[in-house]
């Protein structure tokens, strides 16, 4: 017994969980919007102009207001969350003081969830009922589910969105600001851009699904096949109301 302690002490069990936390969602959120939407727009552009120049205008342009409308997306989305939790907190604070009854069978009823019987739920009650921010934190996690948010969170959430949807949105763009005005040609930008936003979709999609524990490679596919259908279908409707 004193060898499997010691070998305990000397290997200690560290687990590999990762936590995805509300900066990488709000990465890939503005990520995969970004790589997206400015190439299904340069590649739909591709199937009715012939100009380069006027492609990375419209991109930049998307880009513009496509980050500033995630971007306030997100940062109406946090806020909205800190002023839902902030109620509740307020709501479960006077609670645990004029209800205390109704709390305590809340929390009988929270262990009961995982099996625990009422009187071995008893004194972990007693320990709570004594320590009333500790209480009212255990009701808001595991009654409502619900986490305090970090401070500056809005803001925070805005530039981290708006910020990854321009850097994805460069992307796609940069074939026809570089190969396009060299050769000025839409098509050899286009199979450029193509093959360029691809491998970017594809890098983006196995780094969130190997974050997120879901599979690299299933994840990159994924990805790749959403943006290259979205291109697809762009290109090809614009071909076909040009030709109207």
């Amino acid at each position: 017994m004193h060898e499997i302690a010691s070998d305990s002490l000397d290997h200690p069990h560290i687990e590999g969980h990762f936590e995805s936390s509300e900066s990488v969602r709000d990465v890939v959120i503005g990520l995969s919007d970004g790589l997206t939407v400015p190439f299904a727009l340069a590649a739909g552009l591709s199937g009715a102009v012939s100009s380069s120049h006027i492609i990375v205008l419209a991109g930049l342009a998307e880009i513009a207001a496509g980050s500033i409308a995630m971007g306030l997306g997100g940062y109406l989305a946090a806020r909205g969350d800190a002023e839902h939790y902030a109620s509740e907190l307020k709501r479960e604070q006077t609670e645990v003081i004029t209800r205390p009854d109704d709390e305590a069978e809340e929390i009988y009823q929270i262990f009961d969830q995982y099996s625990v019987p009422r009187d071995a739920a008893a004194p972990v009650l007693a320990a709570l009922q004594q320590n009333h921010p500790a209480y009212v934190d255990f009701m808001m996690r595991f009654e409502l589910g619900l986490e305090k948010p970090a401070a500056n969170r809005a803001h925070r959430s805005a530039l981290t969105i708006a910020a990854s949807y321009i850097a994805g949105g460069i992307i796609p763009l940069l074939p026809y600001m570089f190969v396009g005005a060299a050769v000025a040609s839409t098509v050899a930008a286009l199979k450029v851009s193509v093959v360029v936003t691809l491998l970017a979709l594809a890098l983006f999609g196995a780094l969130k699904g190997r974050l997120l524990g879901t599979g690299g490679p299933r994840s990159a596919i994924q990805t790749s096949l959403i943006g290259g259908a979205a291109a697809a279908a762009a290109y090809t409707l614009a071909r076909l109301l040009n030709r109207g």
